[in-house]
């Protein structure tokens, strides 16, 4: 069985990309590669600074949309670990 997660990628820019995947590390690869989110391509290297396992897709995509939603701050207080439950 595939381990859903959601996870936020730090970008050479300092933007932070959202995404979710059944498998990170293919994931990661395709968005270093260039083959990924269109919005990753050109701001490499990127760093993963925060990964979320879920339950299943629709609650990874669930919660991907419910991040996305987020302000930056809210974003940097989750990856610091200081984010009220959202």
């Amino acid at each position: 069985m595939k381990q859903w997660c959601v996870y936020i990628l730090r970008c050479k820019d300092g933007t932070l990309y959202t995404g979710a995947t059944d498998d990170f590390d293919k994931r990661l690869a395709a968005h270093r590669a260039g083959k990924g989110a269109k919005y990753t391509r050109g701001r490499t290297p990127l760093e993963p600074v925060y990964l979320e396992p879920c339950e299943d897709m629709s609650s990874a995509l669930k919660r991907e949309y419910a991040i996305k939603r987020l302000t930056r701050e809210q974003k940097q207080a989750l990856i610091a670990g200081t984010a009220c439950v959202i």
